[in-house]
């Protein structure tokens, strides 16, 4: 009678070990999609000790803005929304605010109007004197709109300068 030995067969080679490269995968995947759950189901809060998130400072060119110009008047004012130019004996120029894109150091709103026209508005930071008083300003403004260019100075709108102050 023949007796049965269990087989002596090698499993140290990687190809012997079929279910522990099925399991790896599947394994790394699960712990991979894994994130902390509330008991309803919702994302777990963060650990008491864990640091604040803090949002990026505005940037330079962020917040509500204004610019003024002379010879000829005219008023612009950059909201989270809106920009909106106003001009001696011509009606408002407004358009939706897209956001500014950045070339170097300079920020460049561009909106169509309702008019058709299409409104471009160049800030940079230069001091900048309106000629017709002793403010200074800490941003150059260019506005193009139609075929007209204006040029003036603008600011923050809650750091405007002002007369006597």
């Amino acid at each position: 009678m023949r007796a049965i030995v269990p087989s002596r067969r090698r499993l140290d080679r990687p190809h012997d070990r079929p279910m522990v490269w099925l399991a790896a995968p599947a394994l790394i995947l699960g712990l991979a999609a894994c994130e902390p759950q509330a008991p309803g189901g919702a994302a777990a809060p963060p650990p008491a000790d864990a640091p604040d998130v803090v949002a990026d400072p505005p940037g330079p060119f962020d917040g509500e803005i204004r610019a003024v110009g002379t010879e000829p008047f005219w008023g612009l004012r950059i909201s989270d929304t809106e920009i909106t130019l106003e001009r001696m004996d011509q009606p408002s120029s407004k358009g939706p605010n897209p956001g500014p894109t950045l070339d170097g150091e300079r920020a460049i709103w561009r909106t169509p109007t309702a008019d058709g026209d299409e409104l471009v508005v160049t800030l940079w930071e230069e001091a900048c004197s309106d000629g017709m008083s002793d403010l200074t300003y800490v941003y150059q403004a260019r506005v193009q709109v139609g075929d007209e260019t204006l040029s003036g100075c603008a600011g923050k709108a809650d750091a405007m300068p002002r007369e006597g102050g």
